[in-house]
């Protein structure tokens, strides 16, 4: 894994003045430096300049980027970010059509591909990839994005000048842009937040390479256009079968993402998403007399605390303990403090570049950082629910009436502690219905569905497109953050594309959660696990946390130069703090309630200083 960065404008001639754009380049490399901390490299040509920080991985003598390739008077150079899975295959492929290949890496594998077969060869690769590749002979960039947004990639252009780079602090790096929020950043931020519209950058004119799609920029023009796109399709598989593919296909992802040059490792729950990618895993590496390792997340003192409920039924450590006894792992038990969580609050937007899901996000940043010291590849079982209906909402009546997204239903909390100008001011209700009609009117669905079989379509999608997508930044974030490559085998494209069409009564038989991906998983896992009602990523339950947050954020607001003080109302402020614990129901997902609305008011308040934010 890596950062990329760089920038294309062809009617300027960057050689004339290098040693100013290769300083440039490096500044770029510098901010995104924790993506990559084991080597950096450049590349400057007349009107392209691309820069890379490499994470190393995969061919770890000569894999090195930009990678340059010449060939009959063109030139084509290559920053790329991610894996590509199936590299062996295509390589191969590649050779029996007369390419010599003069590394072992998957970025000589996509360079060359391109080079033979032009931009449609990115529908080959099964991986997850942002990728910058410029082109002298049409004197081109092309940015891809993988299927589902992975790996980050964002982008403007200014005065004729294509930027981009993987991570927003990465264009800033480029002299002239600033982090400027308007009113639609301000509607980000709080009506959509922790979650962001796609294809969005949420400061003002910074966009995002939308996930599935090429964006190519010339001497003509700018534009993007799908490689892919997840479509409906009649299931016509018994029941038998489509246990049988999908049981196939889970496995098949898992060894195929554990394609490295390093040991891997992965995040054990004890749920059945990370069991299942462990089992295949552990599995995989004993028939080469391997023990893998295996990590989970705790916080201190939670077991005297946890109190069962709806969202979180059980504590994960016992189940734990059954795949470790099960899959023979190297395990290590980690829990993460009160006060590791906040500090690390303001890492996690370090990371982000904008506020994000608070204790959740800052508590994997936290355990990223110790996993880190074990291992430099992690599999994780991240986007089961997602793709196969694990959240209530699946099964909530109410979010199918309702319409809007349905981990955020109401804007109320949203609203709690803003100030009345600031209500008044930002349009929260249009802009957030705006944004789930968008995605409601691009789902893609049958003529024959039932309409209750659209509606679940429909929620399928929005899962897809928005709330995944958050987690996957998170995922991606916190542990890039942390020089760790985390990967998602469930979310591989042919799984999402064949389970997206297997009708619900197929998805949860019986009524039961996850049922499909529990019978595949048959044979694996311990029948307890496999069977496990859905616990998800914990949080903490002492009541320490929420009072040190309450005294953090007061302190905040005592500061008048605090850029918090004009957005928030502190009388809303202590009469929230002196409400019930843990103060209603959540506002976004199913751990997000009071604490956290709190530690996301901490998040921006520091987001707005350090970014040294215009709002406009």
């Amino acid at each position: 894994m890596c950062g990329i960065s760089g920038f294309y404008n062809p009617r300027v001639d960057y050689t004339a003045h290098a040693p100013k754009w290769r300083r440039i380049l490096d500044d770029m490399n510098q901010a995104q430096k924790r993506r990559g901390p084991d080597n950096q490299g450049i590349y400057l040509d007349k009107s392209c300049g691309l820069a890379h920080v490499r994470l190393e991985i995969i061919d770890l003598v000569t894999g090195q980027q930009p990678m340059v390739r010449k060939e009959m008077g063109r030139t084509c150079a290559i920053s790329y970010n991610g894996e590509i899975y199936n590299m062996k295959e295509l390589k191969t492929e590649l050779m029996r059509q007369g390419a010599v290949f003069e590394t072992t890496s998957d970025t000589e594998v996509i360079l060359v591909g391109y080079m033979m077969h032009g931009k449609d060869y990115v529908k080959k690769l099964n991986g997850i990839f942002a990728i910058a590749l410029w082109d002298s002979r049409s004197e081109e960039i092309c940015l891809f994005r993988d299927r589902l947004g992975v790996k980050p990639l964002f982008y403007t252009v200014k005065d004729g000048t294509l930027v981009f780079a993987s991570e927003i602090k990465g264009l800033f790096a480029y002299p002239g842009i600033q982090p400027v929020l308007d009113t639609a950043g301000l509607c980000e931020i709080f009506a959509l937040g922790p979650a962001k519209s796609y294809g969005k950058g949420v400061f003002k004119d910074i966009q995002e390479a939308l996930p599935g799609h090429c964006l190519t920029y010339g001497r003509d023009s700018l534009h993007t256009e799908a490689y892919w796109k997840l479509q409906s399709r009649p299931h016509e598989d018994s029941m038998e079968k489509t246990i049988e593919k999908t049981a196939w296909l889970v496995e098949d992802a898992v060894k195929l993402q554990m394609l490295s040059d390093i040991p891997i490792s992965t995040f054990l729950s004890g749920g059945v998403d990370s069991s299942l990618v462990t089992a295949v895993c552990a599995k995989e590496l004993k028939k080469q007399g391997k023990t893998m390792n295996t990590f989970s997340f705790d916080f201190v003192d939670n077991d005297k605390y946890f109190q069962a409920n709806a969202f979180q039924p059980s504590q994960d450590r016992p189940y734990v303990e059954k795949m470790i006894a099960h899959a023979g792992t190297n395990h290590r038990f980690l829990e993460c403090s009160n006060r590791d969580q906040i500090e690390c609050l303001y890492q996690a937007v370090d990371a982000r570049d904008l506020p994000c899901m608070a204790d959740v996000e800052s508590s994997m940043l936290y355990f990223c950082s110790k996993v880190k010291d074990y291992n430099k590849v992690v599999l994780t079982g991240e986007c089961a629910d997602e793709i196969f209906g694990g959240y209530p909402w699946f099964h909530d009546p109410k979010a199918f009436q309702t319409a809007a997204f349905p981990w955020s239903m109401s804007m109320d909390p949203r609203q709690a502690l803003l100030t009345t100008d600031l209500i008044a001011s930002l349009p929260m209700e249009e802009y957030a219905r705006a944004a789930y009609e968008k995605t409601i009117s691009e789902t893609p669905t049958l003529p024959e569905d039932a309409p209750e079989e659209k509606r679940r379509r429909e929620i399928a999608y929005l899962n897809l497109r928005w709330f995944m997508v958050t987690l996957l930044d998170r995922m991606d974030r916190t542990s890039m953050y942390n020089g760790l490559e985390a990967r998602v085998p469930l979310a591989d494209h042919r799984i999402v594309e064949y389970v997206f069409n297997v009708p619900w009564q197929m998805k949860c038989p019986d009524g039961i959660v996850k049922g499909l991906l529990r019978h595949a998983g048959e044979g694996l896992l311990p029948k307890e696990v496999l069977w496990r009602r859905k616990s998800p990523y914990p949080k903490t339950y002492d009541p320490t946390y929420e009072k040190m947050l309450g005294d953090r954020l007061k302190e905040v607001l005592s500061q008048p130069s605090a850029p918090i003080r004009t957005l928030l109302d502190a009388r809303k402020v202590h009469a929230f703090l002196e409400s019930p614990s843990d103060y209603g129901k959540p506002w976004y997902g199913q751990l997000m309630a009071g604490p956290q609305m709190l530690a996301y008011m901490l998040q921006v308040n520091y987001w707005l200083e350090k970014y040294k934010i215009q709002i406009v």
